[in-house]
């Protein structure tokens, strides 16, 4: 058995703990809407249509935000396409992802999902084949009281109440070919300057998200932050970043030691943010909204097929991919990563939430289930408040973790607000083989293949262990070299 000793003291705090770190997304995209969170037809649908089971998985999930309508979708979407009476909202071909929008959810629609499900909105705008003026416009129907064009509106609509939402996504990838209007950093940077000065203008309690790249390995990437940033810092609040990870190759401990590059990213471009203010003197820091990451990679080719077969038809199975215990490792990875930069990262958006590369799936007239990566958001979001602090902890990683490739593992310690409890890493401890996931009917177990100690990273905790597994820190990284870490209450 491995010894290892932890610290805590206030002197290592790293930054408050902001809730909305364990947001998620819903984006116009395969079944996440139509489908997922709506279907009037399903047995369990409510006065609106939304399905309540689903429903009861979010709130258990205890989203505080949803991004919203997208994604890839939004730069070639029109907003007023989607209030006003439902029948009378038209049919649109959406180019980001070969499919048909009916619009029958629409920002009304969705406002009152979100008030069942107990979240908040973090809603983006069109800057791909729209701009400024149509960006201030739907700030002005979402957010204004009334008396005026937008505002009288929306209450004309049904909604005599401002939605009031308090976060905005200026845009999204527009450093990517792939994107509606794709934008040089220069374009795009001006064009959301004057998009942020406007909304505000409107509504000056309002916090604006600009699009950093779309990705770690962008050709642009770095260039392209701190040339859009010249540009716009004075009126953004948070710089986006994406990240997706993959398998395809079946390197278990490359792909476990990921969350190494998303540190990476992290750092990388908090100190262009801090450039750029540094170079304006600036006395505001910008933080960072994490509003795009996730395991996505299994659906690939299963995607080609569904395309292939019905282009432009509505809802269609795309990204919907079945997770393992190994992916749950890295998303819980991923979430420790966060914590560790809790001090710059604000904002941070698994996506997707319902069937779309999401931890709760459903079948069209059936059931709804919960997918291994559920539990590696739900466990942690039990600690969600307080700080994290930094541990400098003896005895991890063990010996030839780094040599081999690997990397150290992630993990953090998470304090209440009275620094009077801690949650913290895990034990070390054996474990056996065990193949289905928590809560899908009994187990079988035989002892693991691999060299003694070692943990299998398809090996699933049974439900009482996940349940009485650390709040904090449920996953952690397996590696070849070193002896099975797993989760235990302190």
């Amino acid at each position: 058995m491995k010894k290892a000793k932890m610290i805590l003291d206030r002197d290592y705090e790293i930054g408050k703990i902001d809730p909305r770190i364990y947001g998620s997304f819903i984006e116009h995209l395969g079944r996440a809407v139509y489908g997922g969170i709506y279907e009037p037809d399903h047995p369990l649908a409510d006065e609106l249509g939304f399905r309540k089971d689903v429903m009861e998985k979010v709130r258990q999930l205890g989203v505080p935000v949803v991004r919203y309508p997208g994604g890839n979708f939004v730069s070639g979407f029109n907003w007023e396409d989607s209030v006003g009476p439902v029948d009378q909202r038209p049919r649109r071909l959406d180019l980001a992802w070969g499919t048909t929008e009916t619009n029958e959810v629409g920002l009304h629609e969705f406002a009152s999902w979100a008030k069942k499900a107990d979240t908040q909105i973090m809603y983006a705008v069109n800057l791909g084949t729209r701009g400024a003026d149509a960006a201030r416009n739907v700030v002005e129907y979402a957010n204004h009281k009334g008396g005026s064009y937008w505002s009288d509106l929306r209450i004309r609509n049904g909604a005599e109440k401002p939605f009031d939402i308090k976060l905005w996504c200026l845009g999204n990838e527009m450093d990517g070919p792939w994107q509606m209007c794709h934008k040089t950093a220069y374009e795009y940077g001006r064009t959301a300057n004057e998009a942020a000065k406007m909304m505000k203008w409107v509504d000056p309690s309002i916090e604006l998200v600009a699009c950093g790249s779309a990705a770690h390995d962008m050709p642009t990437y770095g260039a392209w932050e701190y040339e859009m940033l010249m540009e716009c810092y004075e009126n953004v609040d948070y710089v986006s970043l994406h990240r997706y990870y993959g398998n395809p190759t079946g390197d278990t401990p490359g792909f476990l030691a990921r969350s190494m590059d998303l540190d990476d990213f992290i750092k990388e471009v908090t100190a262009i943010c801090d450039a750029v203010g540094g170079r304006k003197h600036a006395k505001k820091k910008l933080n960072l909204s994490f509003d795009e990451w996730n395991i996505w990679y299994h659906s690939s080719e299963q995607d080609k097929e569904v395309l292939k077969a019905d282009k432009w038809g509505r809802a269609l199975p795309l990204l919907e991919d079945v997770y393992n215990f190994e992916d749950a490792l890295l998303a819980g990875a991923v979430l420790i990563t966060f914590l560790k930069n809790a001090d710059r990262v604000k904002v941070a958006c698994l996506a997707q939430l319902v069937n779309v590369i999401a931890p709760i799936m459903t079948r069209n007239g059936g059931g709804c289930w919960t997918q291994t990566i559920f539990y590696s958001i739900f466990h942690p979001f039990q600690s969600r408040q307080g700080y994290t602090a930094r541990d400098p902890s003896r005895g991890y990683p063990p010996d030839g973790f780094l040599r081999d490739g690997c990397g150290s593992c992630p993990r953090g310690t998470a304090i209440d607000s009275d620094w009077k409890a801690a949650r913290t890493t895990p034990s070390i401890c054996n474990r056996k083989r065990r193949h289905r996931p928590p809560g899908r009917g009994s187990h079988t177990s035989t002892p693991c293949s691999r060299t003694p100690g070692a943990r299998r990273p398809e090996c699933i905790p049974t439900r009482a262990e996940w349940d009485s597994a650390s709040l904090f820190i449920l996953p952690y990284l397996y590696c070849s070299t070193a002896r099975t870490i797993s989760a235990a209450r302190m």
